[in-house]
């Protein structure tokens, strides 16, 4: 009987262990399994075993960290970067030859990951008189009910009307019409060959969804329509991102679209807000920034309400002319999806309101345009739940618009790079510069020497952040990178 020597046990051990929980759930998933025990000691012994079933078992991991979008532990594990796998998987693909590896799972995975708890309550409820109230109770992702609807045979790639029910009952169309292209598309009646996941990460298509979502519509994926998300937020301190897009889930990126990029050469390139609310990293970026060649504006010790009141005016001064793109960056105390600057007390901005202060509809001027987030939040304790629409509903008025936005142009949503990492406040008692803003402006400056591009620099990132983490356990960041860029963006 075949066994897996020890270096590669050692590989599945520290794979597994870089992987949270929901990334074991989605590993399970795509490998076929209908386990619900996704603990690590049975997800290390389950790849044990599918590595032995595999003719080349480094092949199968590394095809399905790329699956699972983990190129941050490709790199460490196996030095190869998610290029090399892609380049690989033109002429050799391990996963998609196992009968138990479909294309309905990988869109089913990027299903669940544009799926809210609260369009998840709302499946469950509508499940219940199929599935037992205890099964539904316990089902933690969408990925958990399709499990259980899986074990009753009520659903099966070659079966998925009634998940397509569901998502038309619940008030998510834009999920649906992913069932029904992946229907229309004949690979829920026979297994092709080639099934490949995003290569690319974008955030949800909410169609004409509430404004608390990402409203991109299937427009907005242009050319580049089949490209994808990914992610849940990852809290192992290595990125994952969100897969989103109409079925097919992804296809590589035609010769046209790898050559178009973004216009960033003019000078400066355009606005770098930096907001330092904590006195840690501030000055190391607003020195990168003016080395990458940004007009920087620098701002300490904000309040919630000033960063807001900073936000929205950012553009309204005529001297502040955006250039080819915008950036913002914010060091502040918070929680994982707000944002307090110096206040004690209160919810705090919401993340993603800062997000939504610079799309199209709110600022038109930057239309087109590359924004990049960076976002370094130390955690406090949590607040009292914030409105996921504070500062929102009566406060943000568009900025700079001249006319009408053309919205099937360019998509609200559009052109956006968001990087957000957090990490415990006891990290500022030590006085230390952050692993994260202290690996972002070298990396940074490294692109544009080599005028690399952009998720170049930021996977560089992500792998100093888990070599970090492996040596200092007690001190963890975590981080989750997600976009909606259009084109490519060089550093040059």
């Amino acid at each position: 009987m075949a066994v897996v020597d020890q270096r590669h046990l050692k590989e599945i051990s520290e794979l597994v262990d870089s992987l949270d929980g929901t990334e074991r759930r989605k590993l399970l998933y795509l490998c076929g399994s209908l386990e619900t025990d996704a603990s690590t000691n049975f997800v290390k012994e389950f790849l044990k075993s599918k590595y032995l079933d595999s003719k080349n078992g480094t092949l199968f991991l590394m095809e399905l960290l790329w699956r699972l979008e983990r190129f941050d532990i490709l790199k460490v594990l196996y030095k190869v970067s998610r290029k090399d796998v892609a380049d690989n998987m033109k002429y050799t693909q391990v996963l998609s030859k196992f009968r138990w590896f479909t294309c309905c799972r990988v869109l089913m995975v990027s299903i669940s990951d544009d799926l809210d708890k609260e369009d998840l309550d709302k499946i469950k409820f509508l499940l219940s008189t199929t599935v037992s109230r205890q099964k539904m109770n316990a089902a933690e992702t969408f990925l958990d009910v399709l499990i259980e609807l899986e074990k009753l045979d009520s659903v099966s790639a070659e079966s998925v009307d009634n998940v397509h029910k569901c998502f038309m009952n619940v008030g998510r169309v834009d999920l649906a019409k992913k069932i029904v292209a992946y229907k229309m598309s004949g690979q829920h009646v026979s297994q092709p060959q080639s099934c490949k996941t995003p290569e690319i990460a974008q955030w949800p298509t909410h169609h004409n969804g509430p404004r608390g979502s990402w409203g991109l519509s299937q427009n907005s994926l242009g050319e580049r329509q089949g490209t994808s998300r990914t992610g849940h937020q990852s809290t192992t301190g290595l990125t994952e991102s969100r897969g989103s897009a109409p079925f097919p889930v992804s296809r590589e990126p035609s010769s046209r679209t790898q050559l178009e990029k973004y216009n960033f050469n003019t000078y400066p390139r355009g606005v770098c807000v930096i907001i330092d609310c904590v006195g840690n990293g501030g000055e190391m970026l607003e020195q990168t920034f003016c080395a990458l060649r940004f007009k920087v504006i620098p701002y300490k010790w904000l309040s919630s309400d000033e960063i807001l009141s900073v936000l929205k005016g950012i553009f309204s001064n005529r001297e502040n002319h955006p250039g080819d793109g915008f950036v913002c960056c914010i060091i502040s105390r918070g929680t994982v999806s707000s944002i307090l600057g110096t206040d004690s007390k209160g919810s705090g901005i919401a993340t993603d309101c800062v997000r939504r202060l610079f799309t199209a509809d709110a600022c038109p001027i930057l239309i087109g345009k590359p924004k990049l987030f960076f976002i370094q939040t130390y955690c406090v304790p949590e607040h009292d739940p914030c409105p996921s629409m504070s500062y929102w509903d009566d406060n943000v008025e568009p900025d700079g618009c001249n006319g009408p936005i053309v919205h099937n142009t360019i998509p609200v949503d559009a052109d956006i790079f968001w990087s957000h990492c957090w990490t415990d406040e006891h990290q500022l008692e030590k006085a230390q510069q952050s692993i994260y803003l202290k690996a972002l402006t070298e990396y940074l400056r490294t692109a544009q020497r080599r005028k690399d591009h952009l998720f170049d620099a930021h996977m560089e990132v992500n792998s100093a952040i888990f070599k970090h983490n492996k040596i200092h356990p007690e001190a963890n960041y975590h981080i989750v990178s997600k976009h909606t860029l259009r084109k490519s963006l060089f550093l040059d």
